[in-house]
């Protein structure tokens, strides 16, 4: 029988589950000019990037032998306003890995890659960066569901095959739908932003950098393991404020207001469960810094191609 999988000249045949999301469809802009690229989701969508699609009731149909590569981004992303069955995050994020794992195993596909999160290992971090020697410790449903599926992923015999769990943080793009359109929206607004008082460190992802990671595991295969995909620098949220507002041709209004004050609004917010809580503040200005070392040195480069303050202009470009 002749394989659905046509190679048309092209290098390898992939697939990507969870295919039509943010992270999925970019991957796939980036990646079909020199591989076959398939898709794997909940329904079809009308994206030129796939060579051909299949459902999740039809996984049976996936000529699994014909594959070398399985990038698995399907999951139930966080929820931040924790309104989400805690059940729902195990179904997907756990027992789905667990399931096109266990297929890859079985096929003759020999690079597979699991998109977990640096929220499967600490809420918070502790020291001056996160490292993928951190024991974990999530706290959620989110996290704890990631866990347990890099868990089984790391209990079963790989025989020989690539295996990388991925722990990115924060992605952001073209089709991004994070807390990086919520600035952007208060700063088109014309909204000041009032947390100017705090300097915080965050890191993120910007998507050319997670492409080219990616691309370069492709094509090197370096030891299987646990890398974090971060951009080479964290950023402050006042800094990212400036970006947006440069971005978009206007002047950053930030507001530098007392953190006492701060502190005491925010702890009346939770007193009267207003939207504003001593909870989301705590996330909003704490430090979350995650090292990108181990994931350059398995690729051989100094820095990632895109700078964090370029990959962001580049975002706010498309949204």
């Amino acid at each position: 029988m002749e394989s659905m999988f046509k190679r048309i000249h092209k290098d390898m045949n992939i697939l990507i589950t969870g295919a039509y999301g943010f992270v999925g469809t970019n991957l796939a802009l980036a990646l079909k000019d020199k591989h076959n690229i398939h898709a794997l989701d909940i329904e079809e969508k009308e994206i030129g990037s796939y060579s051909c699609f299949f459902s999740w009731d039809k996984l049976k149909d996936i000529p699994w032998n014909d594959l070398e590569i399985v990038i698995h981004l399907a999951g139930k992303a966080h929820d931040t306003k924790n309104k989400s069955d805690a059940q729902v995050y195990f179904d997907v994020n756990t027992r789905l890995t667990q399931l096109i794992f266990d297929c890859f195993l079985q096929s003759k596909a020999q690079q597979f890659f699991f998109f977990s999160s640096v929220k499967a290992v600490a809420d918070k971090v502790v020291g001056d960066f996160l490292t993928e020697r951190v024991i974990p410790n999530p706290i959620g449903p989110y996290g704890e569901s990631k866990i347990k599926a890099e868990e089984y992923i790391q209990s079963k015999n790989w025989n020989g095959k690539k295996v990388y769990i991925f722990r990115p943080c924060m992605i952001h793009g073209p089709g991004n739908k994070g807390n990086l359109n919520l600035l952007y929206n208060l700063v088109k607004k014309g909204i000041p932003y009032p947390l100017g008082s705090f300097d915080n460190k965050r890191s993120f992802l910007n998507i050319w950098n997670l492409i080219y990671i990616l691309e370069q595991f492709i094509q090197i295969k370096p030891e299987s393991g646990i890398y974090n995909l971060a951009d080479d620098d964290p950023i402050s949220t006042n800094e990212l404020i400036k970006i947006i507002s440069f971005s978009m041709g206007k002047k950053a209004r930030i507001w530098k207001i007392d953190p006492l004050f701060i502190f005491i609004a925010a702890k009346l917010g939770t007193f009267f469960r207003l939207p504003i809580n001593s909870n989301q503040l705590q996330k909003l200005i704490e430090n979350y810094v995650v090292s990108n070392v181990k994931v350059k040195n398995a690729i051989k480069v100094s820095n990632l191609p895109i700078k964090v303050d370029e990959g962001f202009k580049l975002t706010v470009k498309h949204l």
